[in-house]
């Protein structure tokens, strides 16, 4: 299993751990991802880490579609790769939620499936520069020609002669949004992935392959799944440092009625402890909802402990059908015992 370096986006303060990124190159990482959600941007980041590594991929985890229309993602995502020496750059793409489509970026919930179809259409047109780009979507199509347009558009073929296979990765949870994944992406960033989810994956992904039509499998497909590593002697404190994110996430990330993060968590036998941290995190009563976070959860979707459980525990992460492990941690230390768990060093 290859293993990959999640930096997550920031806080209040922007802070790009060059350091731990160069270590983890060192050690033999194959990537390392960045994030946005309403703060700091995913590409920038990986702008700035291209100039002070050398090897190592750069993946978004993820570029939310709503925050670039897909000419302006395909085209940062071909600037950095071609700055960082080709090869280097993967496109992690998701829709996020309704909350910070509509309330952060202004744009339309409208039909996500859809939405993406289009949106990876568009990137892989411009990518391969095979002639100016048209497209008639369902929710993007190229040239605009609806409301507000003056009806003088042209399509365009890149400037940019841009590397024609930078991959892309979607990030999805559900079942018709995996199945799509399958049918048109080259990897997947799982929500809610841990060891034997792929028993309920698997059948998803294997139709979303049918759909594709060209014998594709999981040989032509990556599956990069996130573990969050605390290495600590005291697991029951690891756990707890662990709780507020998911807290966050389970409680507060998105509406009562839509929330993805949730979802994943009733779907994983958690359903009680989910709707009462919802519930305590939507009344106000933040530390209550992080109390009430299940040590079992926790540690179902983590790696935490001192390192000799970590590397225990890693093998049914090793064993559990996801081809790479992006390892989401701050400590140093963690990326070293990572290292020694998957064999790298």
């Amino acid at each position: 299993m290859k293993l990959g370096l999640s930096i997550g986006h920031s806080g209040a303060h922007l802070e790009v751990p060059v350091a731990l990124v160069q270590r983890a190159e060192e050690l033999g990482y194959d990537s390392v991802w960045s994030a946005e959600a309403y703060g700091s941007d995913a590409i920038t980041p990986l702008a700035f880490l291209a100039a002070r590594t050398s090897r190592i991929k750069l993946g978004t985890g993820i570029m939310q579609l709503a925050a670039r229309t897909p000419a302006n993602a395909a085209m940062s995502a071909a600037s950095i790769d071609m700055m960082a020496g080709g090869g280097r750059f993967i496109a992690g793409l998701g829709v996020s939620g309704p909350q910070i489509v509509e309330g952060w970026y202004g744009q339309p919930w409208g039909r996500p499936y859809y939405r993406v179809k289009d949106y990876v259409a568009i990137m892989r047109k411009i990518f391969k520069r095979e002639g100016p780009v048209t497209h008639e979507g369902r929710e993007i199509s190229l040239p605009y020609k609806g409301e507000g347009s003056a009806g003088l558009a042209k399509p365009l073929k890149s400037i940019l002669h841009m590397n024609p296979d930078i991959p892309i990765y979607l990030a999805t949870g559900g079942e018709t949004m995996v199945k799509l994944t399958a049918e048109i992406a080259d990897g997947w960033l799982p929500m809610g992935f841990v060891p034997g989810a792929m028993e309920e994956y698997g059948p998803w992904l294997k139709e979303g392959f049918r759909r594709a039509g060209n014998g594709k499998s999981l040989k032509d497909f990556t599956i990069q799944a996130s573990v969050h590593v605390e290495v600590d002697n005291d697991v029951k404190a690891a756990l707890t440092r662990l709780k507020p994110e998911v807290a966050l996430y389970v409680g507060g990330m998105g509406h009562r009625t839509k929330n993805f993060h949730n979802d994943v968590m009733v779907r994983r036998g958690f359903g009680d402890a989910a709707k009462r941290i919802q519930e305590l995190y939507l009344a106000g009563h933040k530390e209550e909802a992080i109390a009430t976070v299940p040590d079992e959860w926790v540690d179902l979707k983590s790696l935490v402990g001192p390192p000799a459980r970590i590397r225990e525990r890693y093998r049914a992460w090793e064993d559990s059908g996801a081809d790479s492990l992006s390892v989401r941690s701050s400590q140093p230390e963690a990326i070293e015992v990572m290292a020694k768990a998957a064999r790298l060093i």
